[in-house]
């Protein structure tokens, strides 16, 4: 009877383990993943960045251009 409980509990720490161990390696590629997107994100920010900075240096050609060509609207 000790002995079946015995295997009874040992079978079920076993069963724990494993479960433990997937656990692990899910939370390691989900971490893996995270840090993936927070380098995307990252880069996207820069590029988003990148592209307000050029179309604030066009802006301020255009009303440089603008300025010396003194347009006349109607």
């Amino acid at each position: 009877m000790t002995t079946d409980i015995d295997n009874l509990v040992a079978g079920q720490l076993c069963a724990i383990r494993t479960d433990i161990a997937e656990l692990k390696s899910h939370a390691a590629s989900t971490h893996l993943q995270l840090a993936s997107m927070g380098q995307q994100l990252g880069a996207l920010t820069t590029a988003v960045y990148g592209g307000h900075s050029e179309l604030d240096d066009l802006r301020r050609r255009i009303e440089r251009v603008e300025r010396r060509l003194e347009p006349v609207d109607n």
